[in-house]
C-alpha cells in the first residue's frame, strides 16, 4: 500500500507457482473452461500410461506459444481483443522455464457431453510469462486426446507465499485491536533481493542519486543505511551501482 506499492515493478516479473486443474480429453478456443469447446476426442486406454513422458517435454527451459486469447500484444492491440474481434491470431514461441511441474492427484471422470475425460490436479512452479493454459494445451496435444485448464489458483510470487496472505476482514480485525502488522519495504526488499550495507557517506551520495562503487555482482540490490532500513534499489550499469528506484531521498 502506499509507497510500496513503487516495489510491484520489480516483483511482478520473479517466478511464479500455482496449484490447479488439467483435463485431458478435451480441447477449447481458450485452452480453458471459459472457452468453447473445439474437440472432444476423450482419453484412451493407456492414456495415463504415456504422462510421465509427455510431462517431462513440458519441464526445463523451453519455448512456449502463449494462449490466443491472451494479453500479449500483436501489432499494438492484446491478442484477445483481435481473437474476439474475430482475427486468426498466431503467437510466436517464447522461452520460459519449467522448474516443477508435477501432479499431485488424478480424477477419471466424464465430460457434460459423456466424453471420457481425466482430471489431473498438478502444481506448477514457472519463470515468469508463463502460460499454465498452455500447458495443459500442449500436454493434451502431446498425448493425442486434447486438454485444457478448468482452475488455476495462484500460490507463489517470488518468495511470498499465499499462506502468509491475510483476507482484508483479518486486517480490519486486526486494525480495530491496535494488533496489524503489515511487511515494510525494507522487509520486502531483503526477502527479494542481495543486500548491500552502506556507510554513512556512501548512504548520503545514494539518497542524492549519486552513483556508488559497483554491486558485488550482476541484478537488483536492496541498498540499506547503517542501521538497516532499505534506502534504494541499485543496479550496476557502467561500471557502478546506479539507483533504479530511491524510496528514502535525501
Amino acid at each position: 500500500m502506499g509507497r510500496a506499492t513503487r516495489l510491484l515493478a520489480f516483483l511482478v516479473g520473479m517466478p511464479k507457482a500455482y496449484a490447479g486443474t488439467i483435463r485431458l480429453g478435451q480441447a477449447t478456443t481458450t485452452d480453458d473452461a471459459e472457452g468453447t469447446l473445439t474437440a472432444s476426442a476423450g482419453v484412451r486406454e493407456g492414456t495415463e500410461d504415456l504422462l510421465p513422458a509427455a510431462l517431462d517435454t513440458l519441464r526445463g527451459e523451453i519455448l512456449q506459444v502463449p494462449a490466443s486469447v491472451s494479453a500479449v500484444k500483436v501489432a499494438g492491440k492484446r491478442a484477445h481483443a483481435r481473437v474476439r474481434a474475430g482475427e486468426d491470431v498466431e503467437l510466436p514461441a517464447r522461452p520460459v522455464t519449467i522448474s516443477r511441474l508435477d501432479v499431485v492427484a488424478r480424477r477419471p471422470g466424464t465430460a457434460l457431453d459423456g466424453t471420457p475425460v481425466l482430471d489431473l490436479e498438478v502444481v506448477v512452479e514457472c519463470s515468469s510469462g508463463t502460460y499454465v493454459r498452455a500447458l495443459a494445451r500442449d500436454l493434451g496435444a502431446t498425448l493425442g486426446v486434447g486438454g485444457h485448464l478448468t482452475a488455476l489458483r495462484r500460490t507463489a510470487v517470488g518468495p511470498f507465499d499465499a499462506r502468509e496472505a491475510r483476507t482484508l476482514e483479518v486486517l480490519a480485525g486486526e486494525s480495530d485491536t491496535g494488533g496489524v502488522r503489515l511487511a515494510t519495504m525494507t522487509d520486502i526488499a531483503t526477502r527479494c533481493f542481495p543486500t548491500v550495507v552502506l556507510g554513512e557517506e556512501d548512504s548520503a551520495r545514494l539518497r542524492h542519486g549519486a552513483p556508488l562503487a559497483a554491486a558485488p555482482a550482476a541484478g537488483v540490490h536492496a541498498a540499506l543505511a547503517p542501521d538497516g532500513h532499505l534506502i534504494a534499489l541499485v543496479e550496476n550499469r557502467a561500471g557502478a551501482a546506479r539507483a533504479r528506484l530511491v524510496v528514502d531521498p535525501a
